[in-house]
């Protein structure tokens, strides 16, 4: 298996190639309860960027996972927010992004898709490939994102080997590559065999030490392999003999174009099978590559540098009531206090404190390279979606925007505190987990979202971090079409009919709030001269 970073220390390479060939910068995704938050604190233990992995559903007094920051996150023990982690292992740069699971909070997984440059993909061996799971790979696939499966949770009963890679190849359309095999199963699971190491490796249950056994077994009748496994080696020879019959071998071509998925077999919770996969990944894994820009290709190794912020977060410290935008370096290399172009507003940019990240932890950083993710302070200049350039005038692409589908009104259950409620509003928006629209008639206060459970984070985000206390009541509409029109008479007799309807939006664009699919069609045939967009950047039109 090749070993990209020794290659690119042994070749004539400019400077920032080979500071890009170190650099590996991919997403977590999987369906909730898949193992996914405790396979990144296992990938963080052996990286050994920590050196306690702590519990996802732990107990009041114990340790917390280092992805999961945030009070909700820690109380309810899912994940809401995209984390950020890099850490560095076997002379590479490992930046790790662990995504949120739940469906409701999908807007911050599909942005964190666009900042990365393969996935891993982590499925319960005992549930099989989910719902999540399938809508996660078929953006992966749409945007040819190489993805490696983990199954997980192979110390519990539940579906076989075959059965499992036959179901990832039915449902994700994607040929499964085993690159480990599974040691019994359940209560007889023993280990992993290295399929592309040839190597047997044993351990032992919730060994947070990591104490292995590791032997090498070039030969499958050797008889160490009977030694160790007992009754269990004739059939991981049974087995073995089968896959190599059935399912394809390794083609780094296949795997970085997204055709075949290599796969691993272990349990996260117990320490099985994740350094093999972490290792494989680093060997395998692509490096930074190009970014899809409006203007062109943009390529990494230009000397020029580019970025793209996907993600912003209020408060990430409490402490100091900061926001933050997180920036992917798509080109060149980013410099500290470095004079740089805003191409949204034409402005200067400059950061005199990029921050890196372990999560809600952060460290300044002078110099950062393609790949590398970077947070920078911000006082509501930057938006989802900006580009900081040396001077270009590049948009990149692929950034998505959601219409709301589930709509409640803003109830400020403590008048005195309008203030901080409406501070709140405004930058928890700005992250993009919900999107406000205030009625342009009467000026009440709607909150659009994609999932119910966005309200209850709302809802807990202000009390905790804005100290406001609100309400939410149910709001009779099923959709939001931004509307405008060049003939100001044909938006006046709009305004005349549906002004009960209509909000604007943050940029204080004229939305149209609809029940359902049919008044929104009665409307738009009822005014021809309106045109009516499906996204709040009017790009998409929506048609009758």
């Amino acid at each position: 298996m090749p070993n990209r970073a020794t290659e690119a220390a042994t070749t004539d390479k400019t400077p920032l190639q080979q500071e890009i060939d170190k650099r590996l910068t991919f997403a977590i995704i999987s369906h909730p309860d898949a193992g996914k938050t405790t396979i990144t604190e296992k990938l963080l233990l052996f990286g050994g960027a920590i050196h306690i992995a702590g519990a996802v559903k732990s107990k009041k007094n114990a340790r917390q996972t280092v992805s999961d920051f945030m009070q909700m996150e820690k109380e309810r023990g899912i994940s809401i927010s995209t984390s950020v982690m890099g850490f560095d292992y076997r002379d590479r740069t490992v930046n790790l992004l662990d995504t949120p699971g739940h469906a409701d909070f999908s807007e911050d997984t599909y942005r964190t898709l666009t900042a990365v440059d393969s996935v891993l993909m982590v499925i319960d061996s005992v549930k099989g490939v989910e719902e999540r799971t399938r809508k996660l790979c078929e953006i992966c696939k749409m945007r040819k994102t190489p993805i490696i499966t983990f199954l997980n949770k192979f110390d519990r009963e539940g579906k076989e080997p075959i059965e499992l890679l036959d179901e990832v190849e039915a449902e994700l359309n994607i040929r499964a590559c085993p690159m480990s095999w599974p040691v019994g199963q359940g209560a007889s699971f023993k280990g992993v065999y290295s399929i592309y190491e040839k190597r047997l490796i044993l351990f032992k249950p919730h060994d947070i030490q990591n104490v292995e056994s590791s032997v090498a077994i070039e030969n499958m009748d050797d008889p160490l392999l009977d030694e160790k496994l007992g009754s269990l080696a004739d059939r991981l020879r049974e087995e073995l003999e089968l896959v190599q019959g059935v399912y394809p071998e390794f083609s780094m071509e296949e795997y970085l174009a997204g055709t075949i998925t290599p796969t691993f077999f272990g349990s996260a919770l117990n320490n099985f099978g994740v350094r093999e996969l972490l290792d494989a990944f680093v060997d395998i894994a692509p490096a930074p590559r190009a970014q899809e820009s409006r203007e062109r290709l943009v390529a990494p190794d230009e000397e020029k540098f580019s970025g793209l912020i996907f993600k912003i977060h209020a408060n990430l410290d409490p402490n100091h009531r900061d926001r933050i935008a997180f920036m992917r370096i798509c080109s060149g290399m980013f410099e500290r206090n470095k004079l740089y172009h805003h191409v949204r507003t034409g402005k200067t940019f400059r950061a005199a404190n990029p921050t890196a990240f372990m999560a809600s932890e952060r460290s300044i950083v002078d110099t950062a390279y393609p790949g590398d993710i970077i947070g920078l302070h911000d006082t509501g200049t930057l938006k989802i979606g900006d580009t900081i350039s040396e001077g270009e005038n590049i948009e990149y692409t692929g950034i998505p925007s959601f219409a709301p589908q589930i709509f409640r009104q803003v109830i400020n259950l403590e008048p005195m505190r309008s203030k901080q409620l409406n501070k709140g509003l405004e930058q928890l928006t700005e992250e993009g987990v919900a999107q406000l629209f205030i009625k342009e008639y009467s000026a009440d206060k709607l909150l659009g979202v994609v999932g119910m459970l966005q309200f209850e984070v709302i809802q807990h985000r202000l009390k905790e971090e804005y100290k406001a206390s609100v309400r939410f009541e149910q709001a009779d509409y099923g959709g939001a079409a931004w509307i405008e029109a060049e003939d100001s008479r044909a938006m006046e007799q709009f305004m005349r009919f549906h002004g009960n309807h209509v909000a604007l939006d943050k940029d204080e664009e004229r939305v149209f709030l609809y029940r359902n699919r049919w008044a929104v069609s009665r409307a738009m045939e009822e005014n021809p001269k309106i045109r009516f967009y499906f996204t709040s950047d009017k790009k998409d039109l929506l048609v009758p």
